[in-house]
């Protein structure tokens, strides 16, 4: 995404015009414009100003990705009560089929018994609670799959 794609994105996400923008930043509207359509860059003390408007930081700004932010906000608001009702497996499933049909071919019950194996350990060894050692076991997954992937 450029950065007035992402520019502009803030800006709708906080429910501002171009013209409250630029009144707050003391530019006129036009140049907001120009910012949004990578015409031209604002300079750093107005990328800041902009941060702060749109309650980012300037990384985020800078960085801006509507679509993760929308899934962390959701994330936060979703209580457990909720996230205990959701088939987190068939939701996937949507997105990735094999999280639908690997049941049918891999036996599960072996691979079971060793990750809850890993889980105990760390239980053991660090004094986690099973979710946080669930979590963490996770979490190393995922970082030996990427690295994999390079």
């Amino acid at each position: 995404m450029s950065l007035g794609n992402s520019l502009f994105h803030a800006r709708k996400k906080c429910g501002l015009s171009q013209e409250e923008v630029a009144e707050r930043l003391g530019v006129s509207r036009q140049t907001v414009s120009k910012w949004e359509t990578d015409e031209t860059l604002p300079d750093i003390r107005q990328s800041k100003k902009m941060a702060v408007l749109y309650n980012l930081s300037l990384d985020e700004l800078i960085d801006f990705d509507l679509d993760v932010r929308e899934i962390q906000q959701a994330i936060e608001r979703t209580s457990e009560e909720v996230e205990e009702k959701i088939d987190w497996t068939s939701a996937w499933g949507k997105k990735y089929p094999i999280l639908l049909t690997y049941q049918k071919e891999v036996n599960t019950p072996n691979y079971a018994v060793r990750l809850g194996a890993m889980i105990d350990e760390l239980r053991a060894e660090y004094g986690y609670s099973e979710m946080d050692a669930f979590l963490v076991l996770k979490d190393i997954l995922a970082k030996v799959w990427k690295e994999g992937k390079k």
